[in-house]
């Protein structure tokens, strides 16, 4: 399977997501192929350094990530897609047109039927905790994505 990770920035929740699914797939010897991009990306940009704390505090490493714009053609290579929050949905969708497929284009979140909340809350603009909370959701969720589908 080919996923791709997306939210605003490609800074904090998607890099987070693209490098906790990598070492899940890693650990289950899977052969999946994970990526991320931002909708608004700041192309060749690092993680943003709070992303890459929390991610080191659970042994994942995203150093070696850089941003990248989400492309139409993203939406024919991968076989999920998976947006970080309503808004982020609302714009691939916005660029897809005719081409967005529910089932192959949706939230994490919908992964964990977790009822009301179905955004990954964007951790940019607030303190550290916010990175932490961002990373246990998206942790959540790429398990279940490795539960379903393995």
């Amino acid at each position: 399977m080919n996923i791709l990770m997306v939210c605003l920035g490609n800074i904090c929740r998607s890099p987070i997501a693209e490098g906790v699914m990598r070492t899940k797939i890693a650990q289950h010897g899977l052969a999946w192929q994970v990526a991320s991009a931002g909708t608004e990306a700041y192309p060749g940009q690092a993680p943003h350094p709070l992303a890459q704390k929390v991610c080191r505090q659970h042994h994942v490493d995203i150093s070696g990530q850089k941003a990248r714009r989400f492309s139409i053609d993203d939406i024919h290579h991968f076989d999920k897609i998976y947006a970080m929050s309503d808004d982020v949905l609302e714009m691939i969708s916005y660029s897809a047109g005719s081409n967005f497929d529910n089932n192959k284009i949706l939230l994490l979140l919908q992964e964990l039927h977790t009822g009301g909340m179905k955004s990954v809350p964007d951790p940019w603009y607030g303190p550290e905790p916010g990175y932490m909370q961002a990373y246990e959701l998206i942790e959540r969720g790429c398990e279940a994505i490795i539960q379903k589908y393995r």
